[in-house]
């Protein structure tokens, strides 16, 4: 077994994992279903790499994600912080007999669940022998179009079940999150009222089950004092499991990037983001930046039909990206049980890091591009091929730049090929090299992954699809009339392709942070100096944080160290 044990710390981080999760459970039930496409049901994918089984105090069999969430108190909605399958109910204290004095109660009412939760929950009901059928004659469409508007948490829209030591909320924390906003202000949040103790146990409980476990995908949302909380965190486990590495994806929804009114915060801003991204770095083997100011308006969104505003829509695309990006690591290894026709290209968490931080590229930063859906593999001459529409998710990338050590991971599933039919394995390979061998720059070694499985599209997914894109995710010569978005009852899978890389071109997202650091924190006469001495850094500290950035500069660009003496 090859366990990965996943870790979401912060809300837009939970967004993306619930979509995630999402993705998760129905390639499970697809692969159960007998009246469902064939193609999911050969999956090749073990996905006890991501789940556990237990048992409750019942009897009854679960199966449940081996997964770490933490989020501010109250962020889990209407879900207990129990989950639902050990749920057994709330029950009162007893009432305290010393105390004579009198007693007054403050109960505040349970959110109320929208449409989507009250249809599973009316379906669950009716699975294990309940009447209830209010909600039978309720359209699918309203239920789906009534995530749009009724979406204010993750667990909004989740259809998961978690186990009980999986979700951890942040009490006595007395504010807002939009309080919450800068390394400073969650320095101490994690050693604070054995706060780490109790997630560090949580932890220990997912890891000390796994039998060879293969690596943590721990996702952080860095915008604000999550960044801290993460940090210590990080750095526990680097102590804890020396040999277990960690693949960070540091996650932004649209909201964080918004213009800063004054050149006060902008320096706050600055600041935050080198002092995160440095000391996140250090603890973890590969740290992968995802979140464009505008994804609205990017490239990625070319099919998509996206409300930057709405974290519910931009970190669906997220955790596609996140879902394809991981396959590799569930994918069968070569055997006698494997089938190659099916699948290709398993690789693990620590094969990943060890191929993209090659040329001695330790500690270093990936950059993540995706192409949502992805086009067929036999494009004319006017249509760009499968590699031509990946785009990045990391902010702050060249085009196109010129590195001649580039390492990718590349990964492909449900790829159509003439006719919109199902690409196989040996045709996605001979199009991939072809592509290669056409480019005018391609990369000193490249990874391919691939798999004939697409992504399945589930109920809860946004209405994002462009009338473009037809119900197999396959791209239409003429949009189809009716909504310009379209969601999971117009579009049942898509094909996806999704690349990790190793570049220069995310020298200036590197460049900005040592920069900022520099002309705000560490020079002589810095603005920020006793902004950074309230976060609890010293001159040290910080100096050490700019020679983190220095060398991963420098790694990327070798000349960095002498035009930085000159100047």
């Amino acid at each position: 077994m090859r366990e990965i044990v996943t870790i979401q710390v912060g809300g837009f981080a939970n967004f993306i994992g619930s979509h995630f999760w999402n993705f998760q459970d129905e390639m499970l039930g697809l692969a159960a279903d007998q009246t469902a496409d064939s193609v999911f049901k050969a999956q090749n994918l073990n996905m006890d790499v991501l789940y556990r089984t237990g048992e409750t105090q019942q009897g009854t069999l679960t199966y449940t994600p081996r997964l770490l969430s933490v989020d501010f108190h109250g962020s889990l909605g209407s879900m207990s912080s129990l989950g639902t399958l050990y749920n057994d109910g709330f029950s009162a204290p007893a009432d305290v007999i010393t105390w004579t004095g009198n007693v007054s109660t403050h109960a505040s009412e349970p959110r109320k669940k929208n449409l989507f939760l009250q249809s599973l929950y009316q379906e669950e009901n009716s699975i294990n022998g309940g009447k209830d059928d209010s909600l039978n004659q309720i359209p699918q469409k309203d239920i789906v179009d009534c995530l749009d508007k009724d979406v204010h948490c993750w667990t909004d829209f989740s259809k998961v079940h978690f186990h009980p030591q999986s979700l951890y909320e942040l009490n006595g924390l007395w504010m807002d999150i939009q309080e919450f906003d800068n390394y400073g202000i969650g320095r101490d949040v994690f050693s604070e009222n054995l706060r780490g103790e109790e997630i560090c146990d949580r932890l220990r409980f997912f890891v000390e089950e796994c039998d060879h476990i293969q690596g943590f995908q721990f996702m952080v949302d860095d915008s604000g004092g999550f960044s801290a909380i993460a940090a210590d965190f990080l750095e526990n486990i680097a102590d804890e499991y020396t040999n277990t590495p960690a693949l960070l994806y540091t996650v932004r929804g649209s909201g964080s990037h918004l213009n800063l009114r004054s050149r006060k915060q902008k320096v706050v801003r600055d600041l935050h983001d080198a002092v995160s991204f440095s000391r996140l770095a250090s603890f973890s083997k590969m740290i992968v930046p995802i979140g464009l100011p505008f994804l609205s308006e990017s490239k990625v969104s070319s099919f998509l039909h996206i409300e930057d505003e709405k974290p519910y829509h931009c970190s669906a695309v997220y955790a596609a990206a996140l879902h394809s990006a991981s396959l590799p690591f569930r994918m069968e290894m070569p055997g006698p049980t494997a089938d190659s026709s099916e699948i290709c290209g398993a690789i693990d968490v620590n094969g990943i890091v060890q191929m993209l931080a090659g040329q001695a590229r330790q500690n270093m930063v990936a950059i993540l591009d995706v192409t949502m859906p992805a086009p067929g593999l036999t494009g004319t001459e006017d249509q760009q091929s499968l590699l031509g529409n990946l785009q990045s998710l990391t902010p702050e990338v060249v085009e196109d730049a010129e590195d001649l050590q580039v390492v990718e991971s590349l990964i492909v599933q449900g790829a159509f090929t003439e006719g919109d039919h199902r690409a196989s394995v040996s045709e996605v390979k001979n199009a991939v090299q072809a592509a290669y061998e056409r480019a005018t720059t391609r990369p000193m070694f490249c990874h391919l992954s691939t798999a004939l499985c697409p992504l399945p599209i589930p109920l809860p997914f946004p209405s994002i699809f462009g009338n473009l894109i037809g119900q197999q995710g396959e791209l239409l010569g003429s949009p189809i009339l009716g909504s310009q978005s379209r969601g999971s009852l117009d579009v049942h899978s898509i094909p996806m392709a999704a690349r990790l890389r190793s570049s220069s071109a995310v020298l200036p997202f590197l460049e900005n942070r040592l920069e900022n650091l520099r002309k705000f924190g560490i020079n002589r006469g810095a603005p920020g100096t006793e902004l950074l001495r309230s976060w609890g850094f010293g001159k040290d500290e910080l100096e050490d944080f700019g020679e983190t950035l220095s060398k991963m500069v420098m790694t990327l660009k070798p000349d960095f160290e002498r035009s930085s003496d000159s100047d």
